[in-house]
């Protein structure tokens, strides 16, 4: 499929990238090794509360995510979830609190994902990512769905255990399709939500449905908002998205011909559905009559890779 797109111009979506720490799933059931890392002096922790974390500014300018040693964090052995392991042997620990700690210094701030994907390292936000959605599954899986039975917590954080009917419970993750579809003109398809705010354009997206491929979620997702027949279909990459518990798969999708490419909107989904051109999309990004997908969103990075560069932006 030619698509016009510039491979070299591709990088990694905020918080997609390898955040180098070794999950290391063997050790979540080994509960003599999980107290030892827990008692080492280099292992960091840091606490998660619905959905947020502290993250601080540091001299150089950047943002970190803030730890502290085991021996400095809030007391709690239930909520506990271990994270990894870094290339340096630096074990990270998440805890699942009711409020976040205060600081002396008062310089650290909350955060939630959207805000801190954009400012924290790798090894950071991958760390954020895995505590956030640990914390949204615990939070919303405490009882057992074959016997209503109350769960606790085992492997972890990573697995919740009935003691009643002895069935074991993992976290989900529901993928979701999103796409960049493009028409032989070469025109990116965008829509409006009908929630959303003047101006706000996207790619389609939308969840995969039990027993259907990736690929054909694609298309019917795109037939059903937008009334357009997509017909090649490729994969480009995916993207964790906790909001509470998806997995965003990205795809280049392409219009079979002319007349499959008539948009006929949905009405409940897309409010509205616009074909637009490199030059078309470019002027109306920096005249603010478009605006730009959410910066940590993988749909900014769908239209890039179609777009050739970084998207233009709005003066000022």
């Amino acid at each position: 499929m030619t698509t016009g797109i510039d491979r070299a111009a591709s990088r990694p979506v905020s918080f997609t990238a390898d955040s180098g720490v070794d999950r290391a799933a063997h050790h979540r059931i080994d509960e003599a090794w999980l107290a030892a890392a827990w008692s080492h002096p280099t292992t960091r922790v840091f606490v998660v509360c619905e959905g947020q974390v502290l993250i601080d500014d540091t001299a150089d300018g950047g943002t970190e995510l803030v730890t502290t040693p085991a021996f400095e964090a809030p007391p709690t052995e239930q909520h506990r979830y271990f994270l990894g392991t870094d290339s340096g042997g630096v074990r990270y620990f998440a805890l699942q609190k009711d409020s976040l700690p205060g600081r002396m210094d008062d310089t650290a701030r909350p955060a939630g994902l959207r805000e801190a994907g954009l400012l924290l390292s790798e090894r950071d936000a991958g760390l954020m990512v895995h505590a956030v959605a640990l914390e949204n599954w615990q939070r919303l899986h405490r009882f057992c769905s074959r016997c209503g039975e109350r769960t606790v917590i085992a492997a972890a954080g990573h697995i919740r255990r009935c003691p009643a009917c002895g069935a074991e419970h993992y976290p989900r993750t529901d993928p979701a399709v999103i796409m960049a579809v493009t028409d032989p003109e070469d025109r990116i398809l965008l829509g409006r939500q009908v929630h959303w705010p003047e101006g706000r354009f996207s790619t389609l997206a939308g969840f995969v449905e039990p027993g259907e491929s990736l690929e054909h979620a694609v298309r019917r997702e795109v037939y059903e908002e937008a009334g357009v027949v997509v017909g090649d279909v490729e994969y480009v990459g995916s993207q964790p998205w906790p909001f509470p518990s998806s997995l965003m798969v990205g795809f280049l999708a392409r219009a079979a011909d002319a007349e499959a490419a008539r948009i006929r909107v949905d009405g409940e989904e897309l409010h509205e559905a616009r074909w637009f051109s490199r030059e078309e999309l470019g002027a109306a990004y920096e005249t603010g009559e478009v605006l730009p997908p959410y910066g940590i969103s993988i749909a900014g990075r769908l239209i890039e890779l179609w777009y050739g560069s970084d998207l233009p932006r709005r003066p000022g």
